[in-house]
C-alpha cells in the first residue's frame, strides 16, 4: 500500500469539523473494523459498506496475519484488493478494512480516538467488556462513523444522547434539547457546551518541557533540543474568545516587534489542539481559540537553537586500574538561576556488569549501586542553581577473562531531574487575552513553567 503523507491541518482538528475533513472522500473510506481476540476469534464487528464479508475477513486475517506472526511486524497488509490495517491494544486487533487507497495515518488516528471514547463509556477496552458493552460499542460506533467516514468524536457531545444504558429518548423528544444536540454535532465548536459557570473564573497555563541532550567527555554538546507543550487548565463561563501569545520568533516578525532578538525563540514542528484556529495562525501567526472546560494540551512544539542544558557533567575521568578495578570521577553543576533549584535529581553512573563492590564518595544526597540498572545510582532531592557537587567512586569488578572485558561499551552517564519556573528553550508566555462577549468578567491567569530531563546524556 502506498504512504501517504498527512495533511498539515487535519491532525490537530476533530473528525466532526466537516470543513476539515471534505478531503475524506479520497483519504479515508473504512469498510469495516473488526476486534479480534488473540486467537484470531471475532468478538465483535461492523460493515460499513455493502458487499462486506466479515466473516471472510476475520478468517483471512487469522490465517494470513496472526498466524505468520505479520500481525507484530507491519500494521498495514494488503492482501488481494484488501488493505487490512491494525494495531494490538490489550488482548485484541483492532482491524480497519478498506479497498480504497486510504491514508493510513487518518485510519489509525480515528481508531485512536474511537479507543479513547471507549475507555471514557466503560473503562479498560478489552474482550469481556467488548462482550458486556456490545450494544453500546455497535450504537458508539454508529455515531462517529457514517457509510465508512469519520463524523463525531467528542465525547461531552455522545454523553449528550447516549449513556450506557442506550439513547436518552427522553431528551430527543424535547425540541429544545434536540436543537442543541443537533447545533453541537454539527457545530463548529463541538468541544465545549454552552451555559458553561464557574463562581471564579481562572486559567493555569503549564509551560512543560523536555530538555534532550548529548554531550562529549571533552564537555561539547553533541546534540541539544526541546520537545515541549503548553497545557492548559480552564475554568472560564460562557463561550471565552483567548489569545494567546508567545516569544516566538515569526509571531514577533508579524507583530513588528522583531527588536527584541534577545527573547526571540523560534519554534519548530507545531502542533495545535483542534479549538485553535489554524487558518488565523498561518496568516498571522496568532494563537486564537474558544478553549474547551478543563484540561487540555493547547500546543506541542520543538526547539533546537539556544537551548540553556540545566546541568552540565564537568570532566567525567574513567580510569580502568588492571583488570579488577575502575575509578569514576566527575564533577556536575547546575547552569540556572541561583534563585531556583533542581529537585528529585537523578544521576545514574555505569558500571561493568561484573560489578562486585563499589566505595563510593559524594558532597551532597545519597548514592548506592543498584545491580538492577548495573550503575552507581546517585539522588539529589534538591539542587541549588549554581551549585556544584562532586562524585568519585572506586569500582571493583569480579575478576574475568579479557574478552568479557571488552563487552562493556562505557553507558553515558544518564541525569534525570526536574526544575519548576524554568523553560530551557527560553519560551516565555507573553500574554493570554480572554473576552467573553456577554458576561465580561476579568479572567485570573496563572502561568507556570516546568524544565525536565528527557534523553540527557553526557559520555563518559
Amino acid at each position: 500500500m502506498p504512504h501517504h503523507t498527512v495533511p498539515a491541518a487535519v491532525p490537530a482538528r476533530n473528525f466532526s469539523e466537516r470543513s476539515e475533513v471534505s478531503l475524506s472522500a479520497k483519504t479515508i473510506m473504512i469498510g469495516s473494523i473488526i476486534f479480534l481476540n488473540a486467537r484470531g476469534d471475532i468478538v465483535l464487528s461492523r460493515a460499513f459498506r455493502d458487499n462486506i464479508n466479515i466473516r471472510s475477513l476475520g478468517e483471512a486475517f487469522r490465517t494470513q496475519i496472526i498466524a505468520t506472526k505479520l500481525a507484530d511486524r507491519a500494521p498495514v497488509k494488503t492482501l488481494g484488493s484488501v488493505s487490512f490495517l491494525h494495531m494490538r491494544h490489550e488482548n485484541l486487533y483492532i482491524v480497519s478494512t478498506a479497498r480504497s487507497n486510504v491514508n493510513a495515518a487518518l485510519v489509525f488516528t480515528f481508531v485512536s480516538h474511537m479507543l479513547k471514547i471507549f475507555k471514557a463509556y466503560f473503562g479498560t477496552v478489552n474482550e469481556e467488556n467488548l462482550k458486556e458493552n456490545f450494544v453500546l460499542v455497535q450504537e458508539l460506533l454508529d455515531e462517529i462513523m457514517d457509510f465508512g467516514f469519520p463524523q463525531n468524536t467528542e465525547v461531552d457531545v455522545l454523553k449528550m444522547y447516549i449513556t450506557t444504558g442506550g439513547l436518552k429518548t427522553e431528551l430527543l423528544n424535547k425540541p429544545k434539547d434536540q436543537s442543541e444536540i443537533s447545533m453541537k454535532v454539527t457545530g463548529k465548536i463541538n468541544w465545549r457546551r454552552d451555559g458553561i459557570k464557574h463562581r471564579k473564573n481562572e486559567v493555569f497555563i503549564d509551560v512543560v518541557e523536555d530538555v534532550n541532550l548529548l554531550m562529549s567527555q571533552q564537555g561539547n554538546i553533541l546534540h541539544r533540543d526541546v520537545a515541549g507543550r503548553v497545557v492548559m487548565k480552564s475554568f472560564l463561563s460562557g463561550m471565552p474568545e483567548c489569545k494567546f501569545g508567545l516569544n516566538d520568533k515569526s509571531m514577533l516578525e508579524k507583530e513588528k516587534q522583531s527588536n527584541r532578538k534577545n527573547s526571540e525563540i523560534d519554534l519548530e514542528d507545531i502542533t495545535f489542539h483542534q479549538c485553535v484556529r489554524l487558518g488565523k495562525f498561518d496568516a498571522d501567526r496568532t494563537i486564537s481559540f474558544v478553549p474547551p472546560d478543563g484540561e487540555f494540551i493547547l500546543m506541542k512544539y520543538r526547539t533546537q537553537d539556544n537551548v540553556n542544558p540545566p546541568f552540565r557533567v564537568l570532566s567525567p575521568v574513567l580510569k580502568e586500574l588492571g583488570k579488577t578495578r575502575l575509578e569514576i570521577d566527575f564533577r556536575i553543576k547546575a547552569e540556572f538561576s541561583s534563585r531556583l533549584f533542581g529537585t528529585n535529581v537523578v544521576i545514574k553512573v555505569p558500571t561493568p556488569k561484573s560489578t562486585a563492590n563499589c566505595k563510593i564518595n559524594i558532597s551532597t544526597g545519597k548514592a548506592k549501586y543498584e545491580a538492577e540498572h548495573r550503575s552507581i545510582v546517585w539522588r539529589i532531592r534538591r539542587f541549588p542553581g549554581g551549585s556544584e557537587f562532586r562524585f568519585s567512586a572506586e569500582v571493583q569488578l569480579i575478576s574475568s577473562t579479557s574478552s568479557a572485558q571488552q563487552q562493556w561499551s562505557r553507558p553515558p552517564i544518564s541525569i534525570a531531574f526536574q526544575v519548576p519556573m524554568l523553560a530551557a528553550s527560553g519560551l516565555n508566555v507573553r500574554f493570554l487575552k480572554v473576552h467573553e462577549p456577554k458576561l465580561s468578567y476579568q479572567a485570573v491567569k496563572w502561568v507556570r513553567y516546568v524544565s525536565k530531563a528527557g534523553q540527557y546524556e553526557c559520555r563518559i
